[in-house]
């Protein structure tokens, strides 16, 4: 047991004759570190990606709801009334009439 312990802390294992079956695993294990370094960088790039998206839909719908309500605002009576009493123009008391057109044959 000290023997190998030894022989691992030295590296003779890397150099002896049977070693090429040990750096196949040892390049196997590096290539599939390497994959799974890369996949986890990927997943990060995609979860910061849809945080960013989120964000953005927040403030896209909070605009909207903000000029839905100004737009509901302007919509009302008593603000057309107002701008249009600035221009000089005023509410008729008579309520209007419809004109109807009858079909002669």
């Amino acid at each position: 047991m000290k023997k190998s312990i030894y022989s691992i802390l030295r590296g003779t294992f890397l150099i002896s004759d049977d070693s090429f079956k040990n750096w196949r695993v040892i390049l196997f294990i590096s290539g599939l570190a390497i994959i799974m370094i890369a996949s986890a960088h990927s997943a990060d790039k995609k979860v910061y990606e849809i945080s960013r998206l989120t964000n953005e839909a927040k403030e896209l719908r909070s605009a909207f709801m903000d000029g839905r309500s100004k737009l509901m605002r302007l919509k009302m009576e008593s603000t057309i009334e107002k701008k249009v009493a600035e221009k000089g123009l005023e509410i008729s008391e008579v309520p209007p009439k419809k004109i109807r057109i009858k079909r002669q044959e």
